[in-house]
C-alpha cells in the first residue's frame, strides 16, 4: 500500500476511467468482480489491523451502503471478525436492494452468525441517536456507505447519517472515497465523510487533489485490487 503523497506525481482517475478499468480487468482480464472485491477488502482489512495493533480488543463499527462500496464494507468486516476485532455491521439503507457480489458478501457474513444491524433511511429512525448508540466504544468508524459513482445532491436522511458519524469524534476511515464526495470535483454533495484517512483503490481520484477535499480525505493510501493500471502515472 502506497501513501499519496501531494507534492509528487501520481496516477489521477475520474469517474468514467474507474468505470473502464474495472471494466478492463473484468472483461479483458477475465478477472471475476467478486475477486476484485475481495483483493480491495481484504487490503484494507489489513491496513486497519496495522492501524489498530496496539488496541487489545479492538471495535470497529462499519456503515455500508447497499451497492457495491458496502460490499466492500461486508468483505472488510469478514476479515476483521477472523482477526479477532469486534464487529458491527450496520446497513444503512433497504437490506433487499443489495445485489450481486455485494449480496454474495452480506450473505457469507449472516452465514458467519454475525448479527447486521439495519438503519432505515426512510425517516422512521432517529438517525443521530442510533449512529450514536451503534458506534459506542468504537476504536474506528469505517465508512462504507457511498463509492466513486455517487452523483446529484444526498438526501436529507443521507446528509443526517454522514453529520452524525462526522460528530462522533472516533476515527473514521473511508472506503475509496469519502461517502458524499464527488469523485470528480472533490465537492461535497450535500454532507460528506471528514475521514481521518481514506484507503483508496488502484489510484487516487481526480477529486482528492483540489483543496476543498483535503478536510474530508484525511491522509490518502493507495491499495491493489490485484491488477494495476497499465499506464504511466500522471498528476495534473
Amino acid at each position: 500500500m502506497k501513501k499519496f503523497q501531494p507534492d509528487q506525481k501520481c496516477l489521477l482517475m475520474c469517474r468514467d476511467e474507474v468505470r473502464a478499468f474495472d471494466a478492463w480487468a473484468i472483461n479483458e482480464l477475465g478477472i471475476p468482480s467478486i475477486v476484485l472485491m475481495e483483493n480491495a477488502g481484504r487490503s484494507c482489512a489489513q491496513f486497519i489491523i496495522e492501524t489498530l495493533s496496539k488496541v487489545k480488543k479492538p471495535k470497529v463499527c462499519i456503515f455500508c451502503g447497499t451497492g457495491n462500496n458496502g460490499g466492500d464494507g461486508f468483505v472488510i468486516a469478514r476479515h476483521l471478525l477472523n482477526a479477532g476485532f469486534a464487529v458491527i455491521v450496520v446497513v444503512c439503507g433497504n437490506i433487499a436492494k443489495i445485489r450481486g457480489d455485494a449480496k454474495i458478501n452480506f450473505d457469507i457474513l449472516t452465514g458467519l452468525g454475525l448479527k447486521i444491524e439495519r438503519l432505515d433511511m426512510e425517516g422512521t429512525d432517529d438517525i443521530d441517536a442510533r449512529v450514536t448508540k451503534l458506534a459506542n466504544e468504537a476504536n474506528m468508524i469505517i465508512d462504507a456507505i457511498f463509492g466513486t459513482g455517487l452523483i446529484g445532491t444526498l438526501r436529507n436522511e443521507y446528509k443526517q447519517l454522514i453529520e452524525s458519524i462526522n460528530e462522533l469524534g472516533c476515527p473514521i476511515l473511508s472506503v475509496d472515497i469519502p461517502s458524499g464526495m464527488d469523485c470528480d470535483t472533490g465537492l461535497s454533495l450535500g454532507a460528506a465523510i471528514k475521514a481521518n484517512c481514506t484507503v483508496t483503490f488502484v489510484a487516487v481520484k481526480k477529486g482528492f487533489v483540489f483543496e476543498n477535499a483535503r478536510p474530508h480525505t484525511g491522509e490518502i493510501f493507495i491499495a491493489s485490487i490485484g491488477v494495476e493500471p497499465d499506464r504511466p502515472s500522471s498528476q495534473e
